[in-house]
């Protein structure tokens, strides 16, 4: 079973898919921490304004003091808009990590099911070219009929073509060589 080319098709949608999410969920995160800063942004102009009110207070200058609580105000204010703000994009990054988390996931498991083909495919590929190893093993060892060839004894006539009969009569004292030709 060869890896689909639908299949092939489906995991590159899939690693764009996932490229998008991650893209989606960097704007988001880049969305926050603007959101973040400006909040910051505004517990900083609420201390200083608090201290310009304590400074105006031992200096007496009265200008001052309505400016400092002025921009304590402000930065109320500004921390009232901007806390629903936060919550949102607080929200807004987890779904989108939740989304890249579950492409990603997809992603993952179409790579896990190619992998698993192509290992199928290579052991039934290593399994084919085996067995025709042990064909053409079996095919060279028992010819081409398929039935195994046992050698035939050829008869000599001349008995200088036979092995050394001494050699044979010192490992086998019964042993005397048949010099007719004769096989039993």
């Amino acid at each position: 079973m060869a890896v689909s080319r639908a299949l092939r098709r489906l995991l590159r949608v899939l690693n764009i898919e996932e490229e998008q999410c991650r893209l989606a969920l960097e704007s988001a995160i880049g969305d926050l921490r603007l959101i973040e800063r400006a909040y910051a942004a505004t517990s900083d102009q609420a201390r200083s304004g608090r201290q310009l009110v304590v400074n105006s207070a031992h200096t007496g200058e009265l200008p001052d003091r309505l400016a400092g609580l002025e921009e304590t105000h402000s930065a109320k204010r500004r921390a009232v808009v901007l806390a629903p703000r936060l919550a949102k994009a607080e929200s807004e990054v987890d779904e989108r990590r939740q989304a890249f988390l579950a492409k990603r996931v997809e992603c993952r498991q179409a790579e896990t099911l190619i992998r698993e083909a192509e290992a199928k495919d290579a052991l039934i590929a290593g399994r084919r070219s085996q067995q025709g190893l042990d064909d053409w093993f079996l095919n060279r060892r028992h010819g081409r009929r398929g039935t195994p060839q046992s050698p035939q004894p050829v008869p000599c006539e001349d008995p200088s073509d036979l092995p050394d009969a001494g050699l044979a009569k010192d490992l086998n004292p019964g042993f005397s060589p048949d010099l007719s030709g004769n096989l039993p």
